[in-house]
């Protein structure tokens, strides 16, 4: 029997926002991530591929991406009174509030399954 070959991804350099080159893309131009963890279940899985629009309009019930507490995470947002909350899909993760979208870098716009076309899905027109 042959034994199970194992797949070697490339290696991803991340780069932090100050270290990045002038030269490095608009921060207007849309950008895809992987989602990584179960905080978004079940909407979004581990391994989902998102596109995100960091000039999206972002608003009540909107997927976003914010940088909080010198983290990046993946919420909805919800509208919450006066103030906001970045809100998990998992009810296992606490809601995060947050005064104002300063936190918001960018909407998701898609998602999809890597590999597979039609497990694609659009959450603006």
């Amino acid at each position: 029997m042959d034994a199970k070959k194992q797949i070697a991804f490339p290696a991803i350099p991340i780069v932090t926002q100050q270290a990045a080159p002038e030269s490095s893309c608009s921060g207007a131009e849309p950008f895809v991530l992987m989602v990584l963890g179960d905080s978004m279940l079940p909407e979004f899985e581990q391994g989902d591929v998102v596109v995100i629009e960091p000039e999206g309009l972002a608003g009540d019930g909107a997927f976003v991406l914010a940088f909080h507490n010198d983290e990046w995470i993946f919420r909805q947002l919800v509208r919450n009174n006066e103030c906001w909350l970045l809100r998990p899909l998992n009810p296992s993760y606490a809601e995060l509030p947050i005064a104002d979208l300063t936190p918001v870098r960018g909407v998701i716009i898609q998602k999809s399954k890597p590999g597979r076309r039609r497990a694609m899905k659009r959450y603006v027109e």
